[in-house]
């Protein structure tokens, strides 16, 4: 079983982020060409140790990239029946950020297009002091 990355860290910088590609990708590329593919398509650099999800032309299968200390680490899930559910993504966008809630249920079954996320408050980055004396500026 995949242990997915908490989201909740104090410091944003070493936080885990979750990226889906938007498009298909070939599930045959391997670890090199899926780091490529992270610097060309989602624009993020593939040794940050942020996870970087792609699916497979129909949806039934999923690649999950990863730096992990000494080496990539590459997730692969390929469904019996039926395809993964993922989010939507806004018409030219490349890649999307996921939650890692959101893709605890997309690896679980649930379409996660159906559900609506109600507002809750979400602080900025940095410290309190340091969003005062932002909008004191």
């Amino acid at each position: 079983m995949i242990g997915l990355p908490s989201l909740h860290a104090l410091d944003s910088s070493q936080r885990v982020r979750i990226w889906l590609a938007s498009e298909a990708t070939d599930m045959r590329c391997g670890f090199d060409r899926l780091a490529e593919r992270v610097r060309a398509v989602i624009g993020q650099d593939p040794l940050s140790g942020h996870w970087f999800v792609f699916r497979s032309r129909r949806g039934e299968r999923l690649k999950i990239l990863t730096w992990d200390r000494d080496g990539y680490a590459l997730w692969y899930k390929r469904l019996e029946k039926g395809c993964f559910k993922l989010p939507r993504v806004e018409v030219g966008a490349r890649s999307l950020e996921l939650r890692a809630s959101e893709l605890a249920m997309v690896l679980d079954g649930i379409d996660v297009a159906k559900l609506k996320r109600v507002p809750r408050y979400e602080r900025r980055s940095g410290t309190t002091r340091d969003n005062r004396a932002k909008t004191a500026v």
